[in-house]
């Protein structure tokens, strides 16, 4: 939600090996964004607590009064224009400290307001999501089993839209787990390819 006229994608992973795939894909979105700015959030290398605490609880329900920690997270993104989550899948869903970082960070108030008088609210209509998720299986299964349609289903639906954020790009590496690395490396350049464009062609807004 960048006030000023430069935008700024921030990049958010959760994965505690830094020699990943997931870390590996960050670095090579990263790159592809040059020389746009990009903010990285690595949120194991920051000891970001996902634990969904009473002070958690009470801001949630007055809309206000936040815990430091996600006071700065939500500065972070206030300057951001662009989200990209990069994940690797754990059962069909992201890792549990993302969606900790969302549960305690995407909250009332800020990202958007509920109350029984005003019905929903949502606050981040200026920024753009994007997901990019890591999975094991390939695309075929994905598609046989509906885990694609269910995981975009969770996120860009129960989540993006919800708060009001625009709905970005969504672009998986599927077999991330095979022998070949020639597979893995067309289908990190593919998702790379897709969600940098994504960004480049969206038009920011003041």
């Amino acid at each position: 939600m960048s006030t000023d006229d430069s935008p700024l994608t921030l990049l958010i992973t959760a994965n505690p090996a830094p020699g990943s795939l997931t870390h590996h894909v960050l670095e090579r979105l990263e790159s592809a964004l040059h020389p746009r700015a990009v903010e990285v959030a690595d949120l194991h290398q920051e000891q970001f607590d996902p634990r969904f605490t009473l002070a958690d609880r009470r801001a949630y329900h007055e809309g206000g009064n936040y815990p430091p920690d996600v006071v700065r997270e939500h500065r972070r993104l206030e300057r951001a224009t662009d989200l990209v989550l990069i994940f690797p899948v754990y059962w069909w869903s992201m890792p549990a400290q993302m969606k900790g970082w969302i549960d305690r960070v995407f909250i009332n108030g800020w990202a958007f307001e509920y109350s029984a008088a005003s019905d929903l609210q949502p606050k981040l209509q200026q920024l753009t999501t994007h997901l990019l998720p890591i999975a094991g299986g390939d695309s075929g299964a994905y598609e046989r089993h509906g885990y694609e349609r269910a995981l975009r289903t969770q996120i860009e639906h129960g989540i993006v839209d919800y708060c009001g954020s625009r709905r970005g790009a969504t672009a998986f590496v599927h077999e991330s787990e095979q022998p070949s690395s020639e597979a893995t490396v067309e289908s990190v350049e593919r998702a790379v390819r897709i969600i940098s464009g994504a960004i480049r062609a969206d038009t920011p807004r003041a």
